[in-house]
C-alpha cells in the first residue's frame, strides 16, 4: 500500500527511493509493528477487563496457575491485526506469497478466536473440539499447498530439499501437498501447545520467524541463492515483511505477556503463529531446517504424544504432565525459571539451523 505512494512520491523527490529496498521496508515493517502494539496494548488490556474476557484454567492443570484465573486472554488478536495491517502497508501488494500469508494468518486466526470466544462463553477449557480443529486446519492447509503447487514454476519450488547436502534435491510431486499441509498444521497446533506459560511461546516464535525472515531474503534473492547454494525461490523475498511485522508484533505483545502476564496469547495467536510459521518454512523449502529452529514447539509436541501413547499402552506416565513444560515446573522449577531456560533452548537451535546455510 505504501509502497506504491512511495513509488510515486519518487517522481518528485529520490528520498522516497529508499523504500524501494527490501530490507529498508523489512525494517519499518518490524518498527511499526512494535511501536503500534506498545500503544494498543495497554487499552486493549483495560477493555478485555472491563469485558471479563479472561483466562479460563483448566482443572488437571498445576495448581499455582489457578491465581491466573480472570487474566485476559485473546490477546492474539492484537498481534493478528497490527501484523496483517503492517503487512499491508509494506509488503508489495502485487506479490501472490503476501497474500497467501495473510490468509493462512487470517483463517488461523479465526479457528482460534472461535476457540477461544468459546472456552469464555461457556467457562470451561474445552472449546472447539480437537477433532473439528484438525478438520478445518486440514481442509485450509491443503488448499494453501494446492494453490502453491498450482503456481509453482519450476521443480524447485516442490522439491525436499536436505540441511548440509547441497546436491540433494528430493522432487515430492503430489507428496509435496502432503508435507506442506503437514508442516502448517503441525507447527499451527505445536505453538499451541507451548503456549502455556508467561512468554514461552512468543518469543521463539519471534526467533525461527526472524530467521526465516532471513531465510525468505537470501532465497528471494538470486546471488545470495547462488551463492549459498539454497533455492531459489523468485518473490519469497517479499516474505521478509510479513515476518519483520510478526517479530515486531510479537516483541510488542511480550511487553505485556512477560512474568507475570498482564494478557494472554489464546489460541487466536498461536494457531497464526504456528500456521505462519510452517508456511514461510514450506515456500522457501526449508521445511527440515524450521523444524531444528523450531525444535523446541517439536519437544513440547513430542513430550505429549509420547505421554498420551505411555499412558494407553501401559498405563504409566513418563512425565509428571504434559506438554513438558509443566513436568519441570512439577519438578519445582519456578516458572521463570522454566521459561528463560526454554528460551535459550529455542535461541540456540534457531542458531543451529541458521548454521546450515553456510555449512554445506
Amino acid at each position: 500500500m505504501l509502497l506504491w505512494l512511495t513509488e510515486q512520491l519518487t517522481q518528485y523527490d529520490n528520498f522516497f527511493s529508499v523504500f524501494e529496498y527490501l530490507t529498508f521496508r523489512t525494517l519499518v515493517s518490524f518498527i511499526t509493528a512494535l511501536l503500534l502494539s506498545m500503544f494498543l496494548g495497554p487499552s486493549i488490556i483495560r477493555r478485555f477487563q472491563r469485558a471479563q474476557i479472561g483466562e479460563v484454567i483448566r482443572d488437571d492443570g498445576p495448581t499455582s496457575h489457578q491465581s491466573k484465573a480472570g487474566t485476559p486472554t485473546m490477546g492474539g488478536t492484537m498481534i493478528i491485526v497490527v501484523w496483517s495491517l503492517t503487512t499491508l502497508l509494506w509488503g508489495d501488494l502485487s506479490n501472490r506469497y503476501i497474500w497467501l500469508s495473510l490468509f493462512v494468518v487470517l483463517s488461523f486466526g479465526l479457528i482460534g478466536w472461535t476457540d477461544d470466544y468459546l472456552k469464555i462463553k461457556y467457562r470451561n477449557s474445552l472449546g472447539l473440539s480437537a477433532g473439528r480443529k484438525i478438520f478445518v486446519q486440514s481442509v485450509l492447509a491443503a488448499l494453501v499447498a494446492l494453490y502453491l503447487y498450482s503456481v509453482s514454476l519450476s521443480l524447485v519450488e516442490t522439491s525436499l530439499f536436505i540441511p548440509f547436502f547441497k546436491d540433494v534435491m528430493v522432487p515430492l510431486g503430489l507428496g509435496f501437498l502432503i508435507l506442506a499441509s503437514l508442516m502448517i498444521v503441525g507447527m499451527s497446533n505445536a505453538v499451541n501447545l507451548t503456549d502455556g506459560l508467561d512468554g514461552l511461546a512468543i518469543l521463539p516464535s519471534v526467533l525461527v520467524m526472524g530467521a526465516l525472515g532471513l531465510i525468505a531474503y537470501l532465497c528471494g534473492n538470486v546471488e545470495f541463492a547462488t551463492y549459498l547454494q539454497i533455492p531459489y525461490i523468485p518473490g519469497a523475498g517479499e516474505l521478509a515483511i510479513f515476518c519483520g511485522g510478526l517479530i515486531g508484533a510479537g516483541l510488542g505483545f511480550l511487553w505485556f505477556n512477560t512474568y507475570p502476564a498482564q494478557i494472554f496469547m489464546g489460541d487466536v495467536g498461536a494457531l497464526p503463529i504456528g500456521a505462519s510459521i510452517g508456511f514461510v518454512a514450506v515456500v522457501v523449502r526449508h521445511e527440515i531446517v524450521a523444524l531444528v529452529m523450531g525444535g523446541l514447539f517439536v519437544i513440547e509436541t513430542a513430550s505429549v504424544i509420547i505421554q498420551v501413547a505411555s499412558y494407553k499402552l501401559t498405563g504409566k506416565r513418563i512425565f509428571r504432565m504434559a506438554p513438558i513444560h509443566h513436568h519441570f515446573e512439577l519438578k519445582g522449577w519456578p516458572e521463570p525459571k522454566v521459561i528463560v531456560r526454554f528460551w535459550i533452548v529455542s535461541l540456540v537451535l534457531v542458531v543451529v539451523g541458521l548454521s546450515t546455510l553456510k555449512l554445506r
